[in-house]
């Protein structure tokens, strides 16, 4: 049987992306989304909940996120989750949390100064397919980019 892992999420932006570069000069952008989720209890009360999703992209798509998206923005992700572990230096104690490298992305809202409403789809990159120190494999094409 196959693996499969595949993560599509809407949400919005916690904070600014930080962006910033590798030894080979590789952009790495590291954010965090948050997805609201609501629902109806049996005696109809709403709730909410809100899961707070740690990203990282990589490349030119990287830089685009980085110079087009702010706290706040809603955005569309389509990624893979992958699994970071690390010792604390501290205590000592093993820890991990997944974190989805994302693989293509959308704007919803059209662009913050104009106000409109139309999702604009950029290019897809080569994911990484080591741990979040190594770079991926090749980098998207400028060509890709719709911009």
């Amino acid at each position: 049987m196959g693996n499969f892992n595949k993560v599509i999420l809407l949400g919005n932006l916690t904070r600014d992306i930080e962006l910033r570069h590798t030894q080979s000069n590789q952009a790495v952008a590291n954010f965090s989304i948050a997805v609201n989720r609501q629902w109806k209890d049996q005696s109809g009360q709403t709730h909410e909940e809100a899961t707070f999703v740690d990203c990282e992209s990589w490349g030119r798509q990287a830089e685009v996120m980085h110079q087009y998206l702010g706290k706040g923005r809603e955005v569309m992700l389509e990624g893979r989750l992958r699994m970071d572990r690390w010792q604390d230096k501290q205590s000592g104690a093993n820890r991990s949390k997944l974190v989805v490298v994302v693989e293509s992305f959308q704007f919803i809202g059209g662009r913050a100064e104009a106000g409109g409403n139309a999702a604009i789809e950029t290019s897809r990159s080569q994911p990484s397919s080591g741990p979040a120190s190594s770079s991926p494999s090749s980098a998207p094409g400028d060509g890709d980019i719709p911009f």
